[in-house]
């Protein structure tokens, strides 16, 4: 948790690739052509293998599906595309021993095959839980006995919300329900000798996603004989920058904590867009095996050698396996509270120089866009940079020609003189701390703890270990403390944040402070994709393990597309509602209806329904389930025939997918949760 350190696998074959180990973290997608379509189907194989794509999936519903795989494989085979396909299995065992002949792997989910679904709160009493899983190894051994035979690996794939009966009457539609369904059906494979597995825990809740990976981890590799490699994905992402966000907070922070072999990003979208997404999130994890020269072929002798040597970690400052936010000080500033149990505050920096007063006058407008409605997405605090005399005397005519928005300034310098002349002429005066620097602490002395401006203290952290911010940090604090101050923040600029502001939350713990921390992200835009993945992996899982109170960008995005980032972010960790929350699939061969069309429709109407969770699902396969804490449903339930639900009940069924939009609209005003769009 305080450092990377990837999680060692067992080597898993994908016809002429493997995963696990040190083998590259490979990236995956999933057709959402009709695979009775070899046409089509065929064809988005070849783009999906032209854009890079190292392992396909495609949807096997039934018997004559799994049996027309035969007749894909054998036309990419002939075209020299030696791509690993995946049969992905729902419910029919009899198609799963027909689609094993024609893959290198089969993914099978827990919770409806062999297993009684029905989204009941039936109980079950001990013998009857033992009947049906006795009945659910018996269905499933000869699709086990088979893909032992052909030499096919399995993924056991939970999905949230997709559960059994049986599974939920016990363990609740949770993390702890997930990793048992997934559990149940490694230990059967086990049993039989059949040892080729992997497995995946996704959810469209970025939380629940990660903590079920990490409890998996934490139970299988107490249990099961080898440490099985790990597919990750957050289901039904949706679209555009919103599903790019939530796809890379969730693999990004499983990543970052060194799990993870294989991953799909899944955007309702066309799945070739899904590639590029998938390549530039794993990047930074295969660069850094191959600067350290790791092989993949590593003697696991040595690894466990080496891991053995390696010195025991603390634990961590917060529970990994559940949500709850790092207790922090409130502070008011700006008009409002930051910290405590306020909802996380967004702060951005301006990209001009205070030399040049009338473009930073016109960009800090821009960002705190006064003239929107309150409750808007907008920058909350925005940050200028005072670097000579001459900048601080240039941000007191600033401050006095915003008038009423010049409380919602913050500044910044590395210079305590300077800083001692901000601190209580802006919202948040900020001190940088450059790495190696001789700073004193006693200067804090000369500050003025009733001052009407809060502080904040920033470790710029560059190459030394990532204990040192903490290290330093927690003496200014210390410092401050003593001297009665209580209107301060603390902050790290760092290339690592996640490791090391888990480092300074633990020192903080130990040493009683509950100061609030500002999570700042700071680098420039040389690619936009790159910048939303990086942003996102490093302060959202942050956010999504409860630690941060302001979240701070300085991207070199454009103003709009780094203050929706930042809210982005936050939605993705269910930190800050501030628009509509829509859980979209993207679609595969049990989609009947024009998912993307419908997904914009829907989106452009409701939009502005902030905080309400709506379901997108291409089938029932994943509906229900999928969108387990989604308000109101929109499911594909036949050809261009839809399927609306409130919660999880099923409340219009096959209507006509022309009129489907403006009925679901009807079911919200009925149910009281409409409002007018401005």
């Amino acid at each position: 948790m305080y450092h990377y350190r990837r999680r060692y696998t067992r080597e898993v074959a994908f016809g002429p690739i493997s995963l696990g180990g040190y083998q590259p973290i490979r990236v995956e997608s999933m057709t959402n052509t009709h695979t009775r379509d070899t046409a089509a189907s065929v064809e988005q194989c070849r783009r999906l293998y032209e854009a890079g794509c190292e392992i396909i999936r495609l949807t096997v519903p039934t018997e004559r599906d799994a049996e027309n795989l035969r007749q894909i494989r054998d036309q990419l085979r002939h075209d020299r595309i030696d791509t690993p396909l995946v049969a992905d299995i729902h419910f029919s065992a009899r198609a799963a021993l027909k689609a094993v002949e024609y893959v290198e792997n089969i993914r099978v989910n827990p919770g409806n095959y062999a297993n009684r679904q029905k989204f009941s709160s039936e109980g079950y009493s001990e013998d009857e839980f033992r009947r049906e899983l006795d009945a659910v190894r018996t269905e499933f051994v000869p699709l086990v006995t088979r893909a032992k035979d052909l030499g096919v690996s399995m993924r056991i794939g939970t999905n949230h919300g997709s559960l059994s009966d049986r599974i939920v009457s016990r363990y609740g539609n949770s993390p702890e329900g997930m990793v048992e369904a997934a559990l149940e059906f490694a230990r059967i494979c086990e049993e039989n000798g059949y040892y080729d597995l992997l497995f995946s825990m996704k959810s469209s809740n970025v939380r629940v996603m990660i903590q079920a990976y990490r409890l998996l981890v934490q139970k299988a590799d107490g249990e099961l004989r080898h440490a099985y490699p790990l597919h990750l994905g957050v289901t039904e992402a949706g679209d555009g920058d919103e599903g790019r966000v939530k796809s890379a907070m969730g693999i990004g922070a499983l990543l970052e904590d060194g799990l993870g072999d294989t991953i799909r990003v899944s955007l309702t979208e066309d799945p070739v867009n899904e590639v590029p997404v998938g390549f530039a999130i794993v990047k930074k994890y295969n660069d850094y095996h191959l600067v350290r020269g790791e092989s993949a072929h590593l003697p696991v002798k040595h690894v466990i050698e080496r891991q053995k040597g390696s010195r025991p970690e603390p634990p961590p400052p917060f529970d990994p396996f559940s949500y709850r936010r790092r207790v922090s000080a409130r502070v008011f500033l700006a008009g409002f509270h930051a910290g405590g149990d306020e909802m996380p505050r967004v702060e951005t920096e301006v990209c001009g120089r205070l030399s040049d007063a009338e473009t930073v006058f016109q960009e800090i407008n821009a960002r705190l866009a006064p003239e929107k409605p309150p409750d808007a997405i907008r920058s909350e605090l925005v940050g200028v940079r005072v670097d000579s005399a001459e900048d601080l005397a240039a941000l007191d005519v600033l401050l006095a020609g915003l008038g009423e928005n010049a409380r919602f300034v913050t500044a910044s310098t590395s210079n305590p003189l300077l800083f001692s002349g901000m601190a209580g002429n802006v919202a948040k005066a900020r001190l940088d701390i450059r790495e190696g620097e001789r700073l004193d602490p006693d200067f804090i002395t000369e500050l003025d703890s009733l001052s009407q401006g809060a502080l904040e203290f920033c470790f710029l952290h560059d190459q030394s270990g990532e204990r040192v911010p903490a290290e330093v940090l927690v003496r200014f604090a210390r410092k401050l403390r003593a001297q009665g101050f209580e209107r301060v923040f603390f902050s790290v600029i760092s290339s690592s944040p996640v490791f090391v502001y888990r480092h300074l939350v633990r020192e903080f713990n130990e040493c009683g402070i509950d100061y609030p921390l500002v999570v700042r992200f700071h680098k420039g835009c040389d690619d936009r994709l790159d910048t939303l993945i990086d942003a996102s992996v490093q302060t959202g899982t942050l956010f999504c393990d409860g630690i941060g109170d302001i979240l701070a960008l300085d991207t070199g995005l454009s103003p709009a597309d780094e203050i929706d980032l930042a809210y982005n972010i936050l939605q993705g960790a269910r930190t800050r509602m501030s628009k509509t929350e829509f859980i979209s699939c993207p679609g595969c061969g049990r989609t009947y209806f024009d998912l993307e069309k419908a997904a914009r429709s829907i989106k452009q109407r409701l939009l502005h329904l902030k905080g309400l969770k709506i379901g997108i699902m291409g089938c029932i396969v994943n509906g229900p389930g999928e969108m387990a804490d989604a308000d109101f449903g929109y499911v594909g339930s036949g050809k261009g025939r839809i399927s609306l639900y409130v919660g999880k009940d099923c409340v219009e069924e096959n209507l006509p997918e022309d009129g489907a939009v403006d009925r679901l609209i009807e079911l919200i005003k009925e149910r009281g949760k409409w409002i007018d769009p401005r």
